[in-house]
């Protein structure tokens, strides 16, 4: 296998291209192209490059012959319109946005073997031979169609020059473009959209006569048929990539145009539409090859070879038909022996904290962005796969971010491996001065068998998981190890053994030492920038990392204690990971909400506000500062100065006196449900949008699944505890608490209803208590806890704090039928 430690973004530094090897396993590998109009955002890299990347380095480690192919597609419509935006050709946008690709790319160790692009004469020739081919064939017609012509810039528009309302019924999506509805997925014709408009000059377009080229689908739908019927089971397709073909066969087969009026793209080789170029969706997927062919002149040993490779494709949800329906369609037209695509990985999309990545509106967390947090490269990639949405959308949230490195890569992988490695660097007598200790009696010393028995399984487990693409899958696994390592060493109790049974402690060091190893190896394909770090500190080179069966590496990891040999010397152990903190997280928050134009007027401001400045001032409104003991001039809002005081010792006693722990300062207020569904990554909880009477609604996860039905969660009044310190439920923050009342075994739950009437965001009353609420409860004070144990149902389902009514202008709080029952 290759080199582990590199991450080569173009195909660089290899002495010669690999071509397929009779007798072995041959896996071609494709991620989807992406567009170069702008730069790539975290949705777009976990949803093709860094799962193709993944599955790469796993392909690698089992010791098969692997190539990744990659790039970026530069013709079409996208890159006119951005070239257009920024005043240039469209050759220098390409040049300009390829090379930032590559450098988002490598900076995210993405080990393509070949990164190209499509505006190259390979892909010319390749593209302009399949159509040849397919006109030869006659699989190919012409036909005249209306497309949107712009008066004021004169010219026909392609997709992306026109923009309009979507005509999906229950959509109605105002930006969507002439292609497809960025909103509802549906793919589009420019003259079905509804009020269109020229995307350069904003006028209203007119319909136009034109002649173009079609591919004959619906000739074709056998020999596609019998292609996907057969495939989609050998490659064990994921269900929304046969989901989304299915859709498209069901709604019949149209001829599709393979033509556009643009300038910038792949000539058509035809007398009668010299004027023309092809259309992106049918020179794009080409771009694979042409890319292979810029890898190696013999890359038809690759493309042209279906018994002895197997091709594999990675990309995101709104691409499945081009690859499963368009692409084999067109290369079935050729009459050649293609190499078919065999397994296609889908994504469904990465949505950020409240709303969805958009590379047109520049919203969320970009490439560039992620290197410039200085959060390290295996902490992105680790996040994004464990988010990895193979199902349903997930979100990305700052605080799950946090979460996952502080507990799972800190608390979990990094504290196992510096545990084991400290402990052995440790100076003679305290420890084994950095040599690996012999463990003759390993596979007799019960606890670390039975170990060694878990492991085994787990990384038959890791395999089956990752032959099948189910990346997130084998991460868990993967990380399943590294759990059951701590909980090994603290039943081993190792730092007592080495005093009282040195014999013991051997085998469970030397054990320990070879879960490391495991660990890296298995971790690679994940984080290899991590596992090239741990193979320093072990003292290995990374080339170490091996599945191969050929080698034994499955089988002997079920003896964990021969991955590494007695009298080893380690090298330095050094932190994994470093702890995220809550301001950085707030910080990151703010500096990337909005879209990436607002953040760079905001920085703009924020600077020139700086400039203006000859001191600094503060406003405030009701409250005093006292910094670091000095006095300082503060000034209201009117501008005028205040001066402060330094607070006096009975001040300091005064202000740091905990307040009563009284019902009052609990902030529970109506709320309507505007929108509740189940949570991507969790089967008994719910993730609801609830309107408390603020700007925006708060995202609130509860655990009810089993015991309300999700209709019933819909569009109601709720009681809502709003200041809870906000929790991460599985990915998601919670900022609120629905209550509810449960029976005494808590078989049974039913939510706290406010009356119908009741204002959504009146907070909920207590006749006879009165004062403001906590901004946010302090966990270490138990102020909830406390109260938590008087709030009840009586026997009139009346909900309660010890006998006190929860109260609202339109009457009191109830439950269906649960008396007595804990309120929570």
């Amino acid at each position: 296998m290759g080199d582990l430690s590199s991450s080569n973004s173009s195909g660089e530094g290899q002495t010669a291209p690999k071509l397929p090897i009779p007798g072995k396993r041959n896996i071609l590998i494709t991620s989807a192209l992406p567009y170069v109009n702008n730069v790539p955002h975290l949705g777009n890299i976990i949803g093709s490059v860094l799962s193709a990347d993944v599955f790469a380095r796993y392909c690698r480690l089992r010791g098969y012959n692997t190539i990744y192919m990659c790039g970026t597609d530069e013709y079409g419509t996208a890159t006119e319109t951005k070239a257009m935006e920024e005043n240039c050709s469209p050759k220098k946008i390409c040049d300009k946005y390829h090379a930032i690709h590559r450098e988002v790319y490598k900076w995210f160790n993405i080990s393509f073997d070949e990164f190209g692009r499509t505006s190259t004469p390979q892909q010319t020739e390749v593209c302009q031979a399949i159509f040849k081919k397919l006109l030869e064939n006659k699989w190919l017609s012409e036909s005249t169609m209306q497309q949107l012509f712009c008066d004021t810039c004169q010219r026909f528009l392609a997709d992306r020059l026109v923009e309009g309302t979507c005509p999906t019924e229950g959509c109605n999506y105002d930006s969507a473009r002439g292609d497809q509805c960025e909103k509802c997925g549906k793919l589009l014709n420019p003259t079905e959209l509804k009020d269109p408009r020229c995307k350069v000059c904003q006028t209203t377009p007119r319909i136009r006569d034109t002649n173009h080229l079609f591919l004959e689908l619906p000739l074709l739908k056998d020999k596609l048929t019998k292609y996907i019927e057969s495939m989609s089971i050998a490659g064990s397709w994921s269900q929304n990539a046969i989901q989304a073909t299915n859709a498209w066969l069901k709604e019949g087969l149209k001829p599709r145009c393979i033509t556009r009026d643009l300038k910038w793209g792949v000539p058509v080789p035809h007398e009668r539409f010299m004027d023309k170029v092809f259309y992106v969706w049918f020179d794009a997927p080409i771009g694979y090859v042409s890319i292979t062919a810029c890898y190696t002149p013999d890359w038809e040993k690759w493309w042209k070879n279906p018994e002895n490779v197997e091709l594999y494709q990675f990309m995101g949800k709104d691409n499945v038909p081009f690859h499963t329906v368009m692409f084999p369609s067109t290369l079935l037209g050729t009459g050649e022996s293609w190499t078919m695509m065999k397994t296609i990985s889908v994504t469904e999309y990465l949505n950020y904290e409240a709303g969805k990545f958009s590379k047109s509106k520049g919203i969320g967390v970009f490439g560039n962005d992620a290197k410039d947090t200085n959060i390290p490269v295996e902490v992105w990639r680790y996040y994004l796969l464990t988010n990895r949405p193979e199902v349903s959308d997930t979100l990305f949230a700052w605080s799950d971010l946090q979460a996952k490195l502080n507990s799972e890569l800190l608390n979990n992988l990094g504290n196992f491996i510096n545990r084991v490695l400290s402990f052995i660097a440790k100076p003679s007598g305290t420890g084994y001065g950095s040599i690996v200790p012999d463990a003759p009696d390993a596979d007799s010393h019960p606890l670390t068998k039975k170990l060694a028995e878990e492991v085994g399984k787990y990384v038959e487990q890791y395999v089956e998981a990752m032959e099948k693409v189910k990346l997130k899958q084998g991460l868990k696994i993967a990380m399943s190890i590294s759990s059951e390592g701590n909980a090994y060493l603290q039943e081993s109790q190792f730092w007592k053994l080495y005093k009282e049974d040195q014999s013991s402690c051997n085998i469970v060091m030397r054990t320990s030492v070879g879960l490391v190893c495991i660990l890296a190896c298995l971790l690679e394909p994940f984080m290899p920038s991590f596992s090239v770090e741990v193979f320093k500190q072990l003292n290995l080179p990374p080339e170490k990392a091996s599945l191969c069966d050929e080698k034994g590496d499955i089988d002997r990891a079920k003896r964990p204690w021969e991955f590494l040999p007695p009298n080893h010397k380690i090298g330095t152990p050094e932190p994994l990971f470093k702890e995220l903190k809550d301001e950085e997280v707030d910080f990151f928050r703010k500096k990337f909400a909005g879209s990436q134009a607002e953040r760079a007027e905001a920085e703009a401001a924020r600077i020139a506000e700086q400039l203006k400045k000859t001191k600094v001032s503060v406003a405030y409104t009701s409250r005093t500062f006292f910094f670091l003991g000095w006095d300082c001039d503060l000034t209201d809002g009117s501008g005028k100065k205040q001066q402060t005081k330094k607070p006096s010792a009975a001040t300091k006693s005064k202000s740091t006196v905990e307040p009563e722990i009284s019902i009052t300062r609990l902030d529970i207020r109506v709320g309507l449900i505007k929108k509740a569904q189940k949570h991507p990554d969790a089967d008994s909880l719910y993730v609801e949008e609830i309107d408390v009477g603020e700007v925006e609604t708060r995202t609130v996860v509860s655990g009810l699944v089993k015991y309300i039905p999700l209709e019933q969660m819909q569009n109601r009044k709720v009681c809502v505890l709003c200041n809870l310190k906000p929790a991460t439920m599985r990915g998601i923050k919670s900022q609120a608490m629905v209550l509810t009342a449960s029976n005494s075994d808590h078989t049974k739950f039913e939510l706290v209803d406010p009356p119908e009437s009741a204002a959504v965001g009146e907070r909920v009353a207590f006749p006879g208590f009165e004062g403001q609420p906590d901004d946010v409860l302090n966990p270490k004070k138990k102020v909830w806890e406390t109260l938590q144990v008087d709030l009840q149902t009586n026997t009139d389902l009346v909900a309660c704090y010890k006998d006190i009514p929860f109260t609202t202008s339109a009457g009191v709080c109830k439950v269906a039928s649960i008396q007595s029952g804990s309120i929570s």
